[in-house]
């Protein structure tokens, strides 16, 4: 393991930190196998519900580590892609806590999350035309199925920022604190660890899948993922706690 990435649990909320303030948190191969660890101990750690990914000292992420590249490395890892996690995200809900800069494959990692909370003085954008490289880590793939192309197609081009306020009027970002961007992402995962767990990864399954499924085929590929959750114990704890005007006791089964 490295200290380039810190873990922490809260209430069922696994807290993935970016510890390399002094680069920005620059993306290095070393982070970005850690990254892939702590993905890999969201999914498969049946107490945890939710996973936040952030980065310490005032920044998300500024990107690749530049004096990385330069030496040959990749801050990849083969299957999860950049960051250890753009081309494989979690099955489970992943968020976002932006403060500070989310540039380059630091905005490709953002946009692999499910969700982003944002402090209002945070700054988004793929940069990479500016140094003569390509936002290849999905970012001019990811960005416009995000926002409308023509906007992606801008950022792209031109390699400008857009501020916090721009970014969730595009609708690229969540909610927008004046305070920590953390303590935002925390309390939007409290009200996702609420629910049934069952249902939650199934209800992101559906929608990251379906926009590639044909339209004659759509509830029938819906209803192969939801079934199982509707005979789940989690449904009737659901049902039963409802009736009994109490908090569901959720199994995840």
């Amino acid at each position: 393991m490295t200290d380039e990435v810190l873990t922490s649990e809260e209430d069922g909320i696994l807290i993935v930190t970016i510890n390399r303030p002094d680069a920005k948190n620059a993306m290095t191969k070393a982070a970005a196998e850690a990254i892939a660890a702590a993905m890999d101990r969201l999914d498969n750690d049946d107490s945890l519900r939710v996973g936040i990914l952030t980065g310490a000292g005032g920044t998300f992420c500024s990107g690749m580590d530049l004096k990385g590249f330069l030496r040959g490395e990749s801050p990849s890892v083969e299957g999860r892609g950049f960051g250890g996690v753009v081309q494989q995200p979690p099955e489970k809900p992943l968020i976002a806590a932006v403060e500070g800069y989310a540039l380059a494959g630091g905005l490709e990692l953002m946009i692999a999350c499910d969700l982003v909370v944002a402090n209002a003085k945070a700054k988004f954008g793929i940069p990479e035309v500016k140094r003569g490289l390509v936002a290849a880590a999905g970012g001019v793939m990811m960005l416009p199925d995000q926002i409308p192309e023509r906007i992606a197609m801008e950022l792209a081009l031109t390699g400008d920022f857009i501020d916090a306020a721009r970014a969730y009027e595009l609708g690229l970002i969540n909610r927008v604190t004046e305070g920590d961007a953390l303590a935002g992402a925390k309390e939007l995962a409290e009200s996702i660890v609420a629910n049934g767990p069952l249902a939650v990864r199934v209800s992101k399954q559906v929608i990251k899948q379906s926009r590639g499924w044909p339209m004659d085929e759509r509830y029938k590929r819906q209803t192969q993922l939801i079934a199982p959750v509707f005979v789940s114990e989690d449904a009737r704890e659901g049902a039963a706690a409802f009736a009994e005007k109490r908090a569901p006791n959720w199994k995840g089964k």
